[in-house]
C-alpha cells in the first residue's frame, strides 16, 4: 500500500495542560504540528504502512521543522511543495474540560495552501506508485484556490486507478471564501462536485447534514443522544444519491461531557448490502467505548480514518467488519493523546480490539 494525503498542516498553540489562553498569556504555549490530512498520514505510517503527504508551504524554518517532525513517522515528505508566498497557517486550541467545551481559534488566512493554484501542482507524478487518496472536506474550505486545487487532485487521483477516501468534517469557521453565500450553502455546493469522485466516505455525527443535507432522525448529538440504526439510513442515503461511494463510515460521538464521551462508529459496507457497528458486547450487540477523563480529542476522527484506510489496505484487517473495529479502537486510544498524531502503536490497537482496556501497566 501507499497512501498520498492532500491538505494543510498548521501549527498547533496550546495552553499547558486545561489552561484557557487568557490565564497562560502572556506565558507559554505548546507548540506542535497537526491538521487533518496529516493526522491520517501519520497514523498509516504510525502503525505500519506507508504514507506521503502532499501540501504547499513557504519556504522557511518552519517547513524544516515540520518535515523533520515526518521524517520521525517515516512519513514521505517528497510531496511537501516549497511556495514564495504566504505562511504557515496556525490554530489555537483550549482543551475542554467536564461541562467546559473545548475551543479552536484558527488564524490560518493568506497561508501559502491556501494561495496556491491547482495548476501549480504536478498532480500526475504525486500519485504515481500510490494506490490510495486521501482528502478531507477541511482542505475545500480554506480558499477557493483550495478548494479547485483539492477538485483536481481527486480528478487525478480517481484518473490513475486510485480508491479515494474522504473525511467531510465540516469546519463552520471556515467555508467563507465566497461573499454572500452562507457556510452550509457554500459547503454544499463545493462538496457536490467532489462526490462523484469518491470511494469511501468518513463522517461524524452531523457531517452528512451539514455537507451533503442528508440528516440523521432521533439524534441529539448535543444531548448525547445518537441511534445508530438511523446512521444506516444516512449511510445508504449517501450511496443513492453518490452510487460511485462503495463504503461510508460514520463515528458516533455521545458527547456526555468534554471529559467524557461515548465511542463507535458504523461502516455501511455496499458489497454486503449492510452495516457493520462496533465496538460489541459479548452478545454482538453495539456498545460503545466509554471514554472518561479525556485527554485530547481533538484528531480522534482522523486518527480513525487513517486507522481505517490503513487496515482496509491490510490483508489481515480488510474485511469490512475487521476494518471497522480496528478503526474504533484505534480511535479510541487517541482520547488519551496529547497533541493532534495518533501516537498509538498497532500492537497496543490491536490488543483493544481483543478486549485489553484495563489500562495496566505493561511490565
Amino acid at each position: 500500500m501507499h497512501v498520498v494525503t492532500f491538505g494543510e498542516v498548521m501549527l498547533r498553540m496550546a495552553p499547558e495542560e486545561f489552561m484557557r489562553i487568557p490565564q497562560a498569556l502572556p506565558g507559554r504555549l505548546e507548540i506542535t504540528f497537526g491538521g487533518g490530512e496529516v493526522n491520517v498520514a501519520v497514523s498509516i505510517a504510525r502503525q505500519g504502512g506507508s504514507a506521503s503527504f502532499l501540501t504547499s508551504l513557504p519556504d522557511n524554518p518552519l517547513t524544516d521543522a515540520f518535515e523533520a517532525e515526518l521524517r520521525k513517522f517515516n512519513v514521505g515528505t517528497e510531496l511537501v511543495q516549497r511556495s514564495d508566498e504566504g505562511r504557515f497557517g496556525v490554530y489555537y486550541v483550549e482543551t475542554g474540560a467536564n461541562q467546559r467545551a473545548g475551543t479552536v481559534i484558527y488564524d490560518r488566512d493568506y497561508s501559502s495552501i491556501s494561495l496556491t493554484a491547482a495548476d501549480a501542482y504536478d498532480w500526475e507524478t504525486a500519485f504515481a506508485g500510490a494506490n490510495w487518496f486521501h482528502i478531507t472536506g477541511i482542505t475545500p474550505a480554506i480558499s477557493a484556490a483550495a478548494a479547485e486545487a483539492g477538485l483536481a487532485a481527486i480528478k487525478q487521483a480517481k484518473q490513475q486507478g486510485l480508491t479515494v477516501s474522504c473525511d467531510l468534517n465540516f469546519r463552520k469557521k471556515l467555508w467563507n471564501w465566497k461573499p454572500g453565500t452562507g457556510t452550509k450553502d457554500l459547503a454544499q455546493q463545493t462538496m457536490r462536485e467532489f462526490m462523484p469522485y469518491v470511494d469511501v466516505i468518513v463522517a461524524n455525527e452531523e457531517d452528512a447534514d451539514m455537507m451533503l443535507g442528508i440528516r440523521a432522525d432521533d439524534t441529539d448529538v448535543e444531548a448525547g443522544q445518537i441511534s445508530v440504526a438511523a446512521y444506516e439510513t444516512v449511510a445508504r442515503k449517501i450511496v443513492a444519491q453518490y452510487p460511485n461511494v462503495s463504503q461510508v463510515a460514520i463515528t458516533l460521538r455521545e458527547s456526555l461531557s468534554a471529559s467524557h464521551n461515548n465511542w463507535g462508529a458504523l461502516l455501511f459496507d455496499v458489497a454486503h448490502d449492510r452495516s457493520f457497528a462496533a465496538p460489541l458486547d459479548k452478545n454482538g450487540n453495539y456498545k460503545p467505548y466509554e471514554i472518561r477523563n479525556i485527554v485530547d480529542r481533538v484528531g480522534g476522527g482522523d486518527s480513525f480514518a487513517g486507522a481505517l484506510v490503513f487496515a482496509l489496505n491490510t490483508p489481515e484487517s480488510a474485511d469490512p467488519e475487521a476494518a471497522l473495529r480496528y478503526a474504533v479502537a484505534a480511535s479510541c486510544l487517541k482520547h488519551s493523546i496529547k497533541g493532534d498524531f495518533n501516537y498509538a502503536t498497532r500492537a497496543e490497537i490491536d490488543a483493544l480490539v481483543s478486549g485489553s482496556g484495563s489500562g495496566r501497566v505493561q511490565r
